[in-house]
């Protein structure tokens, strides 16, 4: 052999360890490039030259003589690989939604005019058509865009991810709400049940007085009476007693809307007497009846004023310079039990309506219900009223009409709708306990027309709409592919890959179990550079070509003495 061959060690030497420098190098300045996988290279020896066989003497002549091994001289070094590490990267928070971390070994998928590229940089946004680009270089992220109805089509056919910016959502009528909550059994009965009457009549009066009552379903009505003296009889006086019902307007609302009238009332004419008898001779249609002292009054809205008159303590003084102290109220002044809920629902042009339930106690564990709509914006209400009853936990036992749906016309020139009242079963949606009343409505179903207000992207890549009135809707799916080996891949650059004949076909699929990746809206994937281990690398990078170096120059001097042999 030649020193020559020394030589030529060497060269390899210096060459290959260039190449570790030139990889050491590149990594290094890609150490805040985003999605970047760092690489290393390994090294081998390359072919040796054979100086002398090997002998083995049980296949030589004689078995007198020991084995020899082979004499052989390397040739120098090679590059054996440069392999890609695919470590996961560490996660930098930025924010910014379309900025998007892929956990795991998928890839994002692009196109760009017609080839499909593959990358772990997510740095990504909409352009001025609504594509979800890489704006480097225009690639357009790959997925799966949903129909009108937010639904994304099966299978892994690739679309372009693309979000209309005037993309709006039509206005929903309201077809269902539900209410919740409690209505307490402690409350009393909503409907006035006793009218007390007190104070002394005067012949001269006035024996007036007004106080308010209601009705089953918690209508409110004035009742105006009145007493006028007629007459004494020995020790009895006699006053004529009308009564009249007023609505909200002073408006009378019975029957002739005029007072009824009644025939004697028969007072003992001492300070200490008391009411000794009333007879009713109403003969208006439909009249007011009574038994005893019990009245009962029909109304306007089909609901029957039902209480009785209890003038135990009422007196009368006949001396005409004393003052009337007539006066009278409903159940000692105590509060009736009106307990509304509401809910804003919508019609089919998007209008917003305010729907008002009322609940009204009728009997120990018996309520009414009643629907209104107080703001005046619709006519034609029907099927809005109705009852519920509870058991003895709390739970509802009935709801008549069953599953009850109220329909009217909106004034606003949207079309009529049904829409049903959904007050729960059981124990769900309204419920009747000691606690306090406290109604509420849980949900509906219905919006107003709505414009896309922002986009949010969840961890299985869901591109999500959020719009002004507060619906979201899928808009499309980021679709990911995996490789049956990755290091296979071939680097394009902008921090993208494509295809070879070694990497494998790419399986696209879904994130999350089918792809074993997830992802992060708002943060980037960042480098996997080691800087402590790249400057390592460094170090015995220039060790070794150091080394190699002193091999030439060594060899170099060895033949300068060969050469200076001949003086």
């Amino acid at each position: 052999m030649s020193l020559i061959s020394s030589f030529f060690s060497g060269v390899s030497g210096l060459r290959n360890h260039q190449t570790m420098m030139d990889v050491i190098g590149n990594n290094i300045s890609n150490v805040n490039s985003i999605g970047f996988k760092s690489s290393r290279v390994t090294f081998a020896d390359t072919f040796n030259q054979f100086i002398k066989a090997g002998a083995n003497p049980a296949t030589g002549s004689t078995g007198n003589t020991g084995g020899t091994n082979s004499f052989q001289v390397g040739l120098g070094m090679k590059v054996n690989s440069i392999d890609r590490n695919w470590n996961q990267g560490t996660f930098e928070t930025t924010g910014i939604v379309t900025d998007l971390a892929l956990q795991g070994k998928g890839m994002f998928i692009l196109k760009n005019n017609g080839q499909q590229f593959y990358s772990r940089a997510g740095a990504f946004s909409f352009d001025s058509t609504g594509n979800l680009v890489d704006p480097a270089n225009g690639a357009i992220v790959q997925g799966k865009v949903a129909n009108g109805l937010g639904e994304i089509p099966a299978g892994n056919s690739l679309q372009d991810i693309k979000i209309d910016n005037n993309l709006k959502l039509p206005a929903i009528a309201t077809t269902t709400a539900s209410f919740g909550g409690n209505l307490s059994s402690g409350a009393p009965i909503t409907r006035t049940q006793v009218v007390n009457q007190t104070g002394a009549l005067t012949q001269a009066g006035p024996n007036t007085s007004t106080s308010s009552i209601y009705d089953a379903n918690g209508n409110m009505y004035s009742l105006v009476q009145n007493y006028t003296y007629a007459s004494t009889a020995g020790t009895v006086d006699t006053y004529n007693l009308s009564y009249d019902i007023q609505d909200s307007t002073g408006k009378s609302t019975l029957a002739g809307g005029a007072p009824v009238s009644f025939a004697t009332a028969n007072f003992d004419t001492a300070l200490s007497g008391a009411l000794t008898g009333v007879t009713v001779t109403d003969t208006s249609v439909p009249p007011v009846t009574a038994t005893g002292n019990v009245f009962t009054i029909p109304t306007p809205t089909g609901t029957t004023l039902n209480f009785n008159v209890d003038p135990s303590t009422m007196k009368t003084a006949s001396a005409t310079a004393l003052s009337s102290t007539f006066s009278s109220s409903a159940d000692a002044g105590r509060t009736p039990t009106i307990v509304t809920g509401s809910s804003t629902i919508f019609d089919s042009l998007g209008s917003s309506n305010v729907l008002s339930i009322k609940y009204t106690k009728t009997s120990d564990n018996n309520w009414n219900w009643s629907a209104s709509f107080p703001n005046g914006t619709t006519t034609g209400l029907q099927n809005n009223s109705g009852t519920i009853s509870f058991n003895t936990d709390g739970s509802i036992n009935a709801i008549n009409p069953p599953n009850p749906a109220i329909s009217y016309t909106p004034a606003s020139g949207a079309k009529s709708q049904v829409m049903k009242l959904d007050f729960g079963t059981g124990i769900t949606g309204i419920s009747q306990t000691s606690g306090s009343s406290n109604l509420a409505a849980l949900s509906q179903d219905g919006a107003a027309s709505a414009t896309l207000a922002n986009i949010n992207i969840d961890q299985y890549g869901s591109v999500v709409g959020v719009f002004s009135n507060g619906f979201s809707r899928t808009l499309a799916q980021i679709m990911t592919a995996t490789f049956p080996n990755l290091s296979g891949l071939n680097s394009v650059g902008d921090s993208m890959y494509t295809v070879s004949a070694n990497s494998g076909n790419p399986y696209i699929s879904n994130l999350g179990e089918a792809s074993n990746t997830t992802l992060q809206s708002g943060a980037l994937e960042q480098s996997n550079v080691n800087l402590s281990e790249e400057f390592t690398k460094m170090i015995v990078s220039q060790r070794g070509f150091q080394a190699n170096s002193k091999v030439i120059t060594t060899a170099d001097g060895l033949l300068q003495e060969i050469v200076q042999l001949v003086r």
